[in-house]
């Protein structure tokens, strides 16, 4: 968490700090990223970033912090505009694709999540802190789908948040070739969010109907 002086920066150069951060974390792994380039590149003594977060490992939980609020706002916006109009799969799959949307338009912190997801230490360690925000979304969710009468009313609702929360991190990891992350290979047809949306409907048992 920055420091109390880091907030009473005016908001341009709170901007400045943070813009520099993301550009270096977006370039560099977190171990290579350094603090004298951040401090440079936001137009501040390499002093003064000391005032305002504890280390460099204080500021990355502030960007990742960042970006998981921006990004479920971002997703919550899609959600809301169609909560009326589709049922709990329909918005479990719009979740998961204005997640992809937020990673095309937002490339630099798309970088620094998979950055992040090959530090395992590091990633155990940061999403932690976030996981409650992400669990309370998937919770609202969930209890969306059973008000609709889409799900079971008795369904273990923390349980079920858990696993569709872990579903979403493990697209990085399967979609992440070379370096890169295929963003078209989750939303193309037949793509991996469609099948995966499917799985979770359907589940792997065989049917015997067909």
């Amino acid at each position: 968490m920055p420091k109390d002086t880091y907030f009473n920066l005016a908001e341009d150069k709170r901007k400045r700090v943070i813009d520099a951060a993301i550009e270096e974390f977006s370039t560099h792994s977190y171990h290579k990223a350094r603090i004298t380039a951040i401090a440079e590149n936001a137009g501040i003594a390499k002093g003064s970033f000391y005032q305002y977060f504890k280390d460099k490992k204080d500021l990355f939980k502030h960007i990742i912090d960042l970006t998981v609020d921006k990004k479920l706002e971002y997703i919550n916006q899609d959600m809301m505009k169609n909560i009326k109009n589709h049922g709990f799969f329909q918005l479990l799959q719009e979740t998961y694709l204005s997640g992809v949307r937020f990673a095309k338009d937002n490339p630099r912190l798309l970088a620094i999540g998979v950055k992040l997801t090959n530090n395992k230490d590091l990633q155990r360690e940061v999403w932690g802190d976030q996981q409650d925000k992400t669990l309370s979304f998937y919770k609202q969710l969930l209890e969306v789908g059973i008000t609709k009468g889409e799900l079971e009313s008795d369904i273990d609702i923390e349980l079920v948040s858990r696993l569709l929360s872990g579903l979403n991190y493990s697209l990085i990891d399967i979609v992440y070739k070379d370096g890169k992350i295929d963003l078209d290979g989750l939303v193309n047809e037949k793509g991996i969010v469609d099948k995966m949306i499917s799985f979770i409907e359907n589940g792997i048992k065989k049917n015997n109907n067909e």
